[in-house]
């Protein structure tokens, strides 16, 4: 770009940065009270609350009404969480008979899974007073016409099979209190129509008694002494204030079409939540101070320009984030944190790109002209291939993962803008002002190192292929005990007691409710322990820690419930991203390269993930949805090496070097080792911050990156480039 461009190269930045201040800060309530409006919102795992898929049971339903069930069940249950008090739910319809409910801040899971999940199915029902036929009933004879209701006082009744009111007449219900014992009861209003059919059965029906039955249970039945003709009821049953306020919602906001299943169920305690908050903010800044410091550090003024773009880089993902109205999760923190490593990454390949065109002796502004426009291919292949997997983990992934591959692709584009665009302009504007002399950057390698990789190549396929069947080896000896509840179906409960509690203590205490077999997994301090059991027990589980815990209060800071559905459908997805992230590197490398060069690439991006998997499966971890992003991450970002390694071959290739293909391998490898090993060493900067300050949460995602790192380092030059030597008729290129 010529100077003369800088006339709206920087009014363009300028406006850029402005649009961003006013979308980004602040990003948060700076009072605590939470985000506001047009700000960036925490995800549930940051602020706690409920994530649940439900199913709509149209089973029991005629065919003829199943299609607008589920979204008549969307609607009650918007309205009975709305008339909750839950603060900004989101209610979202999912396929065809699944809602997908997020309730922010709720706390009493229990109270808010009952207000859901009640049918409300309200009947009123003439209860028979023969004797004779009640007990006939009893004993398995029901007379034609009449069905047993069990009571919520006790016992069973025989009422008359058709219900000669329902709950479909009821305008409004509200809670009260009797006058006798003062207990909460709910009193109901009917329509005009309820009004006139109540009137009509209560003074045919005298002296008898009037069941008031609620999804299949009798909560009273009371004699009906005379006519009633105001068209007012209420309901009895011994009620807690909440109990009472609760049903009356559910009355109020009518009776679900079809009954509710549960089939995933991720729970965060308000707690964890602060917590999350406070380890993702500590990660981040390491990281970035790190990043920070090591480029300021190693190429000195560039480094400090590199930091100026980093800090906007940063500043752009704040603002999109606070466009979109996105939802900023514990994985899109992590998202961040990667992108601040994986954003320097530009400048180093511009930074390496220019010191070899200065070591030809070019002056400075030819030298950076040169670096940019050299190095732009090579960027924009790495980049596209990230966001290739970015763009497949976000179509593929729910919730949080969504959050994260939104963070990085946006982390990813904006730093091919700062990278590029930005720095230039400032090294551009230096230069015509004169106030540019040189560019003086740290050698990590002082010359070319001329270190034959194709020698060992063989060793290292061999080294490689033994890693792998370890890791094959403890993948099928773990079984289905590898794979998190996401895959399997289960419950994971994470609690928090207020006193130290023995791991035999709690085995007992689970094994008096028939759970004995649950894994016990202390985390962290004496007091916190994960519980992985089967989907259903995370209630009985609790109440019997209330029950054998009376003096050692706790916290459910943590749970995820998912069903085998679910969680079948999640490992078929899960396998499908691995897949299609594959095809999609291969069909981008085929595009921009060669066949040949792809099958290279795939093979050591093949090799990456399954060094990854076995190292997940040999360290005792599970395979959860944070550590399937984490391989698909280090699939997209292992490929950037190699494709700086392939870049160099293809130019020498082009230029004519008269040397042999193998030649032409080591050299390419050994003049762009630089770039490999500082690309490699600023993203494990910021994913060791994440490793060791981001909380038990991100940890595994974090070590899977870790392990990934390290193999994508090794595969670039081990792998990649030297399979080429094998392949027949890849040195004809």
């Amino acid at each position: 770009m010529s100077t003369q461009s800088l006339k709206w190269r920087l009014p363009l930045i300028a406006l850029i940065v402005g649009s961003c201040l006013y979308y980004a800060i602040p990003p948060f309530d700076p009072d605590g009270a939470g985000p506001k409006e047009g700000k960036i919102k925490l995800g549930l795992d940051l602020q706690g609350g409920m994530h649940l898929v439900l199913r709509v049971d149209t089973s029991s339903i005629d065919p003829r009404y199943r299609e607008d069930a589920a979204v008549r069940a969307m609607e009650i249950i918007r309205n009975r969480i709305d008339q909750f008090g839950v603060s900004e739910p989101s209610i979202q319809r999912e396929g065809e008979d699944r809602i997908i409910l997020q309730l922010p801040g709720v706390q009493d899971r229990e109270r808010a899974l009952a207000l859901i999940g009640k049918t409300a199915l309200l009947e009123f029902k003439i209860v028979s007073d023969d004797e004779v036929a009640l007990k006939e009933a009893l004993a398995g004879a029901v007379p034609e016409g009449y069905q047993l209701h069990p009571s919520e006082e006790g016992g069973s009744l025989l009422l008359e099979k058709d219900a000669v009111l329902t709950g479909k007449s009821i305008t409004d219900a509200a809670v009260n209190f009797e006058s006798q014992f003062n207990e909460p009861v709910v009193t109901m209003s009917f329509n005009s129509e309820g009004a006139r059919i109540f009137s009509d059965i209560t003074g045919a029906n005298v002296g008898k008694r009037l069941a008031i039955v609620l999804d299949g249970k009798v909560q009273s039945a009371p004699v009906i002494n005379e006519r009633i003709p105001s068209g007012n009821a209420q309901i009895t049953g011994h009620f807690s204030l909440e109990q009472a306020s609760d049903l009356s919602i559910a009355l109020r906001a009518g009776a679900l079409p079809a009954p509710i299943v549960i089939e995933e169920e991720r729970n965060v305690g308000p707690s964890l939540g602060k917590d999350s908050v406070e380890t993702g903010i500590r990660a981040s800044v390491v990281g970035f101070a790190a990043v920070v410091a090591f480029m300021a550090a190693y190429y000195l003024f560039g480094g400090i320009v590199a930091n100026l773009a980093l800090a906007l880089n940063i500043l752009i993902i704040l603002a999109a984030l606070s466009y979109f109205g996105a939802t900023l999760t514990l994985p899109g923190i992590a998202g961040a944190v990667l992108t601040i490593g994986m954003a320097v990454d530009t400048n180093v390949l511009i930074f390496e790109r220019l010191r070899e065109e200065k070591a030809l002796g070019k002056p400075l502004s030819a030298a950076i002209l040169a670096g940019y426009k050299k190095a732009f291919s090579t960027i924009l292949d790495s980049n596209l291939t990230t966001l290739i997997t970015a763009a497949i983990l976000y179509y593929m992934g729910s919730g949080p993962v969504k959050g994260f591959a939104l963070t990085l692709a946006v982390g990813i584009l904006a730093s091919m803008f700062t990278g590029i665009f930005v720095t230039r302009a400032i090294f551009d504007l230096l230069l015509h002002k004169g106030g540019l002399k040189d560019l003086k950057m740290l050698h990590i390698l002082p010359k070319v190192p001329t270190i034959d990789y194709l020698k060992l190549r063989k060793f290292c396929y061999a080294a490689s292929l033994a890693a792998i069947l370890i890791g094959a080896f403890f993948f099928v000896k773990r079984g289905e005990k590898l794979f998190g509840v996401e895959f399997t179906g289960g419950a994971m409960q994470e609690y928090r007691f207020e006193k130290p509690v023995a791991v035999e203590a709690l085995r007992n205490s689970l094994t008096a409710v028939g759970h004995g077999t649950a894994t016990i997994q202390r985390v962290g301090q004496a007091n916190e322990f994960i519980i992985r059991s089967g989907q259903g027990s995370e209630n009985v589980i609790g109440q019997a820690l209330r029950k054998d815990f009376p003096d050692n209060r706790f916290e459910l800071v943590r749970l995820d419930s998912i069903g085998p559905v679910v969680g079948k459908e999640m490992k078929t997805k899960a396998l499908w991203a691995f897949v299609f992230s594959l095809l999609g590197i291969w069909a981008y490398v085929v595009y921009r390269f060669d066949f040949k060069f792809a099958f290279g690439a795939i093979l050591s991006l093949l090799h990456d993930g399954l060094i990854a998997i076995g190292a997940v499966a040999l360290s005792g971890r599970e395979l959860s949805i944070p550590v399937l992003a984490a391989v698909l991450t280090i699939l997209g970002y292992s490929i950037n090496d190699t494709v700086v390694i392939f870049d160099r071959i293809r130019e020498r290739r082009r230029m004519g070097v008269k040397e042999s293909f193998e030649q032409t391998i080591n050299t390419s490898v050994n003049q762009t080792l630089s770039r490999t090993i500082l690309t490699s060493f600023t993203v494990f900067m910021v994913v060791a911050a994440l490793y060791f300050y981001g909380g038990e949460v991100i940890n595994d995602f974090a070590f899977t990156m870790l392990v990934g790192l390290i193999s994508g380092t090794y595969s670039t030059v081990y792998i990649a480039a030297p399979v080429l030597v094998d392949w027949r008729g890849a040195r004809k290129q």
